[in-house]
C-alpha cells in the first residue's frame, strides 16, 4: 500500500531501487551505492534514538573502511518528541485503532456508552498503538502522549496504547502538526473523525455508533492486522 512512499523516499534521496518482494505482497527500497549510503548517513545522524539501531550502523557500514569519516554517528537523547521523529516512527510501526465493545448496561466505568437495548450498552475506544521488542523508546512516547505500557509474555514484546480520550487529543494536537507520510495518515484522518463525533456526543446516538462503525470498518487492513 505504501510504493508511493517508497518512491517518493527514493525521489528525495536520489538513490535507491524498489523492488517487489518475492512471494509477498511487500516492496523493499534498497539503497547500495556508497553515495547513496553516505546520503544517509547524514540524514539520520544525531536523529536516531534507539541503540540497537545505531549499533546496526556502527557494525555494518561504519565498519567499513569506506566509512571511517563518520565514527561520529551519535543518538538523539533529549527528551523532547516536539519534532518528525514520532510520526516517522508511527508510520512504521504504529497503527490506529477504533474499539467497539459491548458492555452490560449495569458496567458504566465512568466511560460513554450508547444503549442498543435494555441489557447491552457500546464502548467506544480509540487506540494509537505502537508494538516494540524493547521499551526504552516506548517510555519516551508514553511520557510525551501520556497512555500506558503493557508487556506480552507470549511474544516478549511490549506495546504502548493511548486509549484515554485526553491522550487521543495529544495524539491528535501531534499528527495534526507533523503529518504521516504513509497510508496510516488515511487511517489517521478517520480515527480523528471519530474522534470528533465523540466529542460532539453523536456517539450516544444509534447514527453516531453508525458512523463510527463505518469508519472501522473502512480503515485498511494493514491497521486492522494490529489490531489486538
Amino acid at each position: 500500500m505504501d510504493a508511493s512512499l517508497a518512491y517518493f523516499i527514493k525521489n528525495k534521496l536520489g538513490y535507491g531501487n524498489v523492488y517487489k518482494v518475492k512471494n509477498k505482497d511487500a516492496i523493499i527500497l534498497v539503497v547500495s551505492k556508497l553515495a547513496g549510503i553516505e546520503k544517509v548517513l547524514e540524514l539520520i545522524n544525531g536523529k536516531i534514538r534507539s541503540q540497537s539501531k545505531l549499533d546496526q550502523i556502527y557494525n555494518n557500514i561504519i565498519s567499513n573502511p569506506y566509512f571511517s569519516k563518520y565514527t561520529c554517528i551519535n543518538l538523539n537523547t533529549e527528551a523532547s518528541l516536539d519534532n518528525y521523529w514520532l510520526s516517522g516512527f508511527a508510520d512504521a510501526d504504529a497503527s490506529f485503532q477504533i474499539k467497539l465493545i459491548s458492555r452490560p448496561a449495569s458496567t458504566m466505568y465512568g466511560r460513554y456508552f450508547v444503549s442498543k437495548s435494555i441489557d447491552d450498552r457500546i464502548e467506544v475506544r480509540l487506540n494509537f498503538q505502537i508494538d516494540q521488542k524493547k521499551d526504552d523508546l516506548l517510555i519516551l512516547v508514553k511520557n510525551f502522549l501520556g497512555g500506558n505500557i503493557g508487556y506480552r509474555k507470549s511474544q516478549d514484546t511490549y506495546y504502548y496504547g493511548s486509549t484515554s480520550y485526553g491522550s487521543a487529543k495529544k495524539v491528535i494536537n501531534y499528527f495534526d502538526r507533523f503529518h504521516l507520510l504513509s497510508s496510516k495518515h488515511v487511517n489517521y484522518l478517520k480515527w480523528r473523525k471519530a474522534y470528533i463525533i465523540i466529542q460532539n456526543k453523536e456517539h450516544l446516538t444509534s447514527s453516531g455508533i453508525e458512523k463510527i462503525t463505518k469508519l472501522k470498518k473502512s480503515m485498511s487492513r494493514s491497521n486492522i492486522n494490529k489490531t489486538v
